[in-house]
């Protein structure tokens, strides 16, 4: 069977293709990122994406499929309990989450935690509810810099956030502040997957602005991942965006933060400009961070529509001996109610140059088919308890 020297998978977080047969477990009866963006906006601009069988996949709006696709794909649904980041990138490389991660949308964080936490860090908290990162930081920001208090506070994912102005509090601070939150967040009844300092610069509304000194402190697998593995036996695990954070960098050999999903794209295309062998795993967050949970889905389409153009670029860049793997991690309906995830569906698009047709291959049941798949094409042994099945053989 042929095997790929390089394999590429892109996230683009939250793309889902329409809500899962448990959704109702989880109130996202109805969700469906992909398609009611496109019946939102009718069209969208994306021939690459097109042309690989997006819309074969998962018709809407008024797009029409191509008649010769040249990717093969799918649907895969997610048999982890949850539907989070820090879920869907775990299954995807091998592990079952059954107990899912806890989120504070709805009532900001308990009494108990913000006590301990204003003890330990000796500093009144201010905020403790769901929120825009860039919108609390306007709000309570003069406060924070004249009283030395410190904003927390969460959003539909499970995270606990603190902000801190660089002048004021201090980064060294700040990171120290976060490392008591992620020892306190242990707790089963806390337990949230990350943590995630926000620095920001500015001395009052109007200018202050957020710096590229976030720092993520993940909650580690709960195993060994297919990254794991594939380290061990010498291959390289580049990790582009958030996807060493999600990790809490197991298994990652390299790692290259994104400012945004088009310079994620951009540094997709560098790397597969050179020569290595292994994975490149890339995570585009813009689609969730700045268009899914804020309920815009123009600016999701739009997103995609840019996303495409640099698709474009990887496509050609290609070699005969690459793998394309186009996938999501969860779904966040733009048009759905709330501002939470939804539980859905996600692509699954492969292209190579090797292949001799695209078309649709059979649904799966786990995001891990990605990881086994990954594993057998590299001849390495999927880790103990870990979960997944290869479809190595649908994909030449």
């Amino acid at each position: 069977m042929k095997k790929y020297k390089r394999v590429f998978v892109v996230v683009l977080d939250s793309l889902g293709i329409g809500h899962l047969p448990d959704a109702e477990k989880f109130g996202d009866v109805g969700a469906d990122t992909f398609g009611n963006i496109l019946k939102t906006m009718g069209t969208l601009n994306i021939p690459n994406l097109q042309k690989l069988g997006m819309v074969n996949l998962h018709p809407a709006g008024n797009m029409k499929p191509v008649d010769k696709p040249m990717a093969r794909y799918t649907a895969l649904g997610e048999t982890s309990n949850g539907k989070d980041t820090m879920t869907g990138h775990w299954e995807m490389m091998g592990i079952y989450t059954e107990k899912p991660f806890i989120t504070f949308t709805e009532t900001g964080f308990p009494k108990e935690l913000i006590e301990e936490l204003e003890k330990r860090c000796g500093k009144r908290v201010i905020g403790n509810k769901s929120a825009s990162g860039t919108e609390i930081i306007e709000e309570l920001g003069e406060e924070e810099i004249q009283t030395g208090a410190m904003i927390v506070y969460t959003s539909a994912d499970s995270v606990l956030q603190i902000c801190g102005n660089e002048e004021t509090f201090d980064l060294a601070n700040l990171y120290r502040c976060c490392e008591i939150a992620r020892e306190l967040t242990m707790k089963d009844e806390w337990r949230v997957g990350r943590i995630i300092a926000r620095p920001y610069v500015g001395k009052k509304k109007g200018e202050f602005k957020r710096t590229s000194n976030r720092h993520d402190y993940a909650l580690k697998p709960t195993g060994r991942t297919v990254l794991n593995a594939m380290k061990d036996a010498g291959l390289d695990v580049i990790g582009v965006g958030k996807i060493n954070d999600i990790f809490c960098g197991e298994g990652i050999t390299e790692t290259n933060r994104s400012n945004s999903s088009v310079h994620g794209m951009e540094q997709t295309i560098d790397i597969c400009r050179k020569d290595f062998h292994g994975l490149c795993f890339t995570n585009l967050v813009d689609f969730d961070a700045l268009w899914g949970h804020r309920r815009n889905p123009e600016g999701y389409g739009e997103e995609i529509e840019k996303f495409d153009k640099n698709l474009g670029v990887l496509l050609e860049e290609l070699r005969e001996d690459d793998l394309l793997i186009l996938t999501a991690d969860h779904g966040n309906d733009p048009t759905y109610t709330g501002t939470d995830h939804t539980r859905e569906y996600v692509p699954f698009l492969a292209y190579s140059r090797a292949m001799k047709e695209g078309g649709k291959i059979p649904e799966q049941d786990t995001f891990a088919v990605i990881g086994a798949t990954i594993a057998e094409n590299f001849g390495i042994e999927m880790p103990e308890h870990t979960i997944g099945h290869s479809i190595l053989e649908e994909l030449v």
